[in-house]
């Protein structure tokens, strides 16, 4: 057994490196007592929002608080009932019922796995119909207002936004990104012949800063972005219990503020993110160039034309996962799984009344996909030990099925 460790993620090594500063920042909050809102928090908005090319982003407590405040300021109401897709992280559909709408799914493409458009088509115009007078789409399932669109850029990989923006247009739909491990991925639309950066094509945008993220505060942080100064007006009073100035509260709100101390944090860690990004795309871009030297090509994942992913999540397919997670481990080599059940079959949504076989391309990804270690500091030759035992795994699995069997 190889005793040095290859561990799926390193948040030691950036800490390590941002010591000074990121201490610094906390002797600041010390010293002024400015530990809610004030500079630290302002300071960060205005340099993510320009990082974004947005107006407007606003600070608040986590990533599953920015997709929830930035569904509510966008006017998703009670009742209604927002599509997403079934292979993401269950705090998008939490913040999807806790806005008090239903979340309903869409089947995802089978290469990028993120939301297929044309999946959306057909549940628009087969499941839906569309009120004459009012022009509003029903769910004629659920017999309610749909109004909602939460595309989930997954692994870091934007969704292919041209097409669902077109047809929430169609059909009088807000979308609200799902950015949260997307931080600085960019989406070339061809209808407009740009480059555009994840969270700043929808409505709105939500962002997570939990540690293990490209951008990743010591704690727990998110940020909602959006061109829209009205939508921003509202999250800064939803995170902030309602309050249009102190002890002034014109709403119901939450406690959802951003920690000054985790905005200086992410200020610092904010003026690294395009290395650590490219860092990324190149430590895909060996991982693709190992597995194609040895005609592993079924293991690269798919990255579109359109596309420039910032691989959060390094994620391979394959057969008999268990047993290669566990060869992997055998030797050190950290692993995981992202994610194993759709949220349509876990017990939380039940009363959906979705079963297996109703979205077949995310319960097929779920029972195969692997994600591998993937953060700026991987190496090329702990790389080189990654591909390896995969490609060894492979091969005996191969030879043991063509061994003849005796009698």
């Amino acid at each position: 057994m190889e005793s040095h460790s290859i561990p799926f993620l390193d948040l030691v090594t950036p800490n390590r490196e941002l010591k000074n500063e990121l201490v610094a920042v906390f002797k600041q909050a010390l010293e002024t007592a400015g530990f809610i809102g004030g500079s630290m928090v302002a300071g960060f908005e205005q340099d993510f929002s320009r990082f974004c090319g947005t107006r407007n982003c606003v600070g608040v407590g986590s990533g599953t608080d920015a997709v929830r405040f930035a569904l509510i300021a966008a006017g998703v109401k009670p009742g209604d009932v927002v599509v997403t897709v079934p292979n993401t992280f269950i705090a998008t559909t939490e913040a999807i019922t806790q806005a008090g709408a239903t979340p309903d799914f869409v089947d995802v493409d089978e290469r990028t796995y993120n939301m297929d458009p044309e999946q959306l088509r057909r549940y628009l115009q087969v499941q839906c119909s569309v009120d004459g007078t009012k022009g509003q789409v029903y769910n004629r399932r659920l017999g309610r207002p749909v109004t909602a669109v939460v595309p989930v850029h997954l692994y870091g990989q934007p969704a292919d936004m041209d097409p669902i923006l077109d047809l929430a247009e169609r059909f009088g739909l807000l979308v609200v990104e799902d950015a949260c491990q997307a931080h600085g991925a960019e989406y070339f639309s061809r209808k407009e012949s740009v480059w555009k950066k994840a969270g700043a094509m929808g409505k709105a945008a939500a962002f997570s800063f939990y540690p293990g993220k490209n951008l990743g505060a010591c704690g727990e942080a998110g940020a909602v972005t959006t061109q829209d100064d009205e939508i921003a007006r509202k999250v800064r009073m939803l995170r902030d219990h309602g309050q249009s100035q102190k002890y002034y509260h014109d709403a119901e709100g939450y406690n959802g503020r951003l920690d000054a101390i985790q905005a200086g944090i992410l200020r610092v860690k904010l003026e690294r993110l395009r290395v650590w990004n490219e860092k990324r795309r190149q430590a895909a871009a060996r991982y693709r160039e190992l597995f194609e030297s040895a005609n592993g090509h079924e293991f690269p994942p798919y990255e579109p034309n359109w596309s420039r992913a910032v691989y959060h999540l390094y994620v391979i397919r394959v057969q008999e996962r268990e047993n290669l997670m566990r060869a992997l481990a055998d030797v050190n080599i950290g692993t995981g799984i992202h994610y194993p059940i759709p949220l349509h079959l876990q017990n939380a949504y039940r009363s959906l009344y979705h079963k297996a076989g109703d979205f077949p391309v995310a319960e097929r990804a779920a029972s195969e996909i692997v994600s591998l270690p993937m953060f700026p500091s991987l190496s090329a030759e702990q790389q080189d030990r990654v591909v390896g035992t995969i490609l060894r795994f492979v091969v005996e699995r191969r030879e043991r099925k063509t061994l003849p069997v005796c009698s």
